[in-house]
Protein backbone atom coordinates (compact mmCIF):
# COMPACT_ATOMS: atom_id res chain seq x y z
CA UNK A 1 0.00 0.00 0.00
CA UNK A 2 1.24 3.47 -0.92
CA UNK A 3 0.70 6.35 1.48
CA UNK A 4 -0.12 9.60 -0.29
CA UNK A 5 0.01 13.01 1.38
CA UNK A 6 -1.38 16.03 -0.44
CA UNK A 7 -0.67 19.67 0.21
CA UNK A 8 -1.05 23.05 -1.42
CA UNK A 9 -4.78 23.64 -1.41
CA UNK A 10 -6.28 26.92 -0.30
CA UNK A 11 -8.20 30.01 -1.30
CA UNK A 12 -7.41 31.94 -4.46
CA UNK A 13 -9.15 34.54 -6.59
CA UNK A 14 -10.49 33.67 -10.02
CA UNK A 15 -7.71 33.84 -12.58
CA UNK A 16 -5.11 32.95 -9.99
CA UNK A 17 -2.89 29.91 -9.59
CA UNK A 18 -2.22 27.16 -7.08
CA UNK A 19 0.15 24.21 -7.06
CA UNK A 20 -0.85 20.99 -5.36
CA UNK A 21 1.71 18.43 -4.26
CA UNK A 22 1.30 14.74 -3.53
CA UNK A 23 4.14 12.88 -1.84
CA UNK A 24 4.22 9.09 -2.12
CA UNK A 25 5.68 6.82 0.54
CA UNK A 26 6.67 4.11 -1.95
CA UNK A 27 9.71 4.09 -4.15
CA UNK A 28 8.78 5.47 -7.53
CA UNK A 29 10.09 2.29 -9.17
CA UNK A 30 6.97 0.59 -7.87
CA UNK A 31 4.60 3.23 -9.28
CA UNK A 32 3.09 2.94 -12.73
CA UNK A 33 1.02 6.13 -12.74
CA UNK A 34 -0.38 8.82 -10.50
CA UNK A 35 -3.53 10.74 -11.08
CA UNK A 36 -5.51 13.68 -9.82
CA UNK A 37 -9.25 13.64 -9.33
CA UNK A 38 -11.66 16.11 -7.86
CA UNK A 39 -14.99 15.74 -6.16
CA UNK A 40 -17.80 18.11 -5.33
CA UNK A 41 -20.26 17.33 -2.53
CA UNK A 42 -22.85 14.81 -3.64
CA UNK A 43 -21.10 14.11 -6.93
CA UNK A 44 -18.87 11.36 -8.25
CA UNK A 45 -15.13 11.72 -8.23
CA UNK A 46 -14.07 13.37 -11.52
CA UNK A 47 -10.88 12.66 -13.45
CA UNK A 48 -8.52 15.62 -13.83
CA UNK A 49 -5.21 14.26 -15.09
CA UNK A 50 -2.83 11.32 -14.93
CA UNK A 51 0.91 10.90 -15.43
CA UNK A 52 2.91 7.77 -16.16
CA UNK A 53 5.87 7.71 -13.86
CA UNK A 54 8.48 6.16 -16.15
CA UNK A 55 8.27 8.70 -18.97
CA UNK A 56 5.98 11.53 -17.85
CA UNK A 57 3.26 10.84 -20.42
CA UNK A 58 0.15 12.65 -19.23
CA UNK A 59 -3.50 13.03 -20.15
CA UNK A 60 -6.03 15.66 -19.13
CA UNK A 61 -9.76 16.05 -18.81
CA UNK A 62 -11.26 18.56 -21.23
CA UNK A 63 -12.33 21.11 -18.56
CA UNK A 64 -8.72 21.58 -17.38
CA UNK A 65 -6.68 21.03 -20.54
CA UNK A 66 -4.53 24.08 -21.23
CA UNK A 67 -4.93 25.41 -17.68
CA UNK A 68 -3.62 22.58 -15.49
CA UNK A 69 -0.28 20.78 -15.77
CA UNK A 70 0.90 17.69 -13.96
CA UNK A 71 4.54 16.78 -13.40
CA UNK A 72 6.60 14.48 -11.21
CA UNK A 73 9.87 14.59 -9.31
CA UNK A 74 11.46 11.18 -9.05
CA UNK A 75 13.95 12.22 -6.39
CA UNK A 76 11.16 13.47 -4.11
CA UNK A 77 8.61 10.76 -4.95
CA UNK A 78 6.20 13.63 -5.56
CA UNK A 79 3.67 14.52 -8.22
CA UNK A 80 2.45 18.06 -8.76
CA UNK A 81 -0.64 19.70 -10.17
CA UNK A 82 -0.06 23.26 -11.34
CA UNK A 83 -3.40 24.99 -11.72
CA UNK A 84 -3.56 28.27 -13.63
CA UNK A 85 -6.44 30.49 -14.72
CA UNK A 86 -8.56 29.08 -11.95
CA UNK A 87 -12.32 29.45 -12.14
CA UNK A 88 -14.98 29.36 -9.42
CA UNK A 89 -16.17 26.03 -10.81
CA UNK A 90 -12.76 24.55 -9.94
CA UNK A 91 -13.79 24.85 -6.29
CA UNK A 92 -13.84 21.27 -4.97
CA UNK A 93 -11.71 18.79 -3.04
CA UNK A 94 -8.75 17.46 -5.02
CA UNK A 95 -7.37 13.95 -4.51
CA UNK A 96 -4.23 12.28 -5.77
CA UNK A 97 -4.14 8.58 -6.50
CA UNK A 98 -1.53 5.95 -7.30
CA UNK A 99 -1.51 2.92 -9.56
CA UNK A 100 1.30 0.46 -8.74
CA UNK A 101 1.08 -1.91 -11.68
CA UNK A 102 0.41 -1.64 -15.36
CA UNK A 103 -3.15 -2.47 -16.31
CA UNK A 104 -5.05 -1.67 -19.47
CA UNK A 105 -4.44 1.52 -21.40
CA UNK A 106 -3.25 4.62 -19.59
CA UNK A 107 -5.11 7.07 -21.82
CA UNK A 108 -8.51 5.50 -21.18
CA UNK A 109 -8.36 3.36 -18.06
CA UNK A 110 -6.67 6.02 -15.94
CA UNK A 111 -9.83 8.10 -16.15
CA UNK A 112 -11.63 5.62 -13.89
CA UNK A 113 -11.23 6.07 -10.13
CA UNK A 114 -11.41 2.30 -9.65
CA UNK A 115 -8.22 1.85 -11.71
CA UNK A 116 -6.13 3.33 -8.90
CA UNK A 117 -4.93 1.39 -5.86
CA UNK A 118 -4.35 4.10 -3.26
CA UNK A 119 -5.68 7.56 -2.50
CA UNK A 120 -4.65 10.63 -0.60
CA UNK A 121 -6.80 12.36 1.97
CA UNK A 122 -7.80 15.23 -0.31
CA UNK A 123 -7.13 18.94 -0.23
CA UNK A 124 -9.68 21.72 -0.60
CA UNK A 125 -9.33 24.29 -3.36
CA UNK A 126 -11.59 27.35 -3.23
CA UNK A 127 -11.71 29.89 -6.04
CA UNK A 128 -13.51 33.13 -5.28
CA UNK A 129 -15.18 35.16 -8.00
Amino acid sequence: QVQLVESGGGLVQAGGSLRLSCAASARTSSLYAMGWFRQAPGKEREFVTTIRWVDGTSYYADPVRGRFTTSRDNAKNTVYLQMNSLKPEDTVVYYCAARTGRLGTLEYDSRRAAWYDDWGQGTQVTVSS
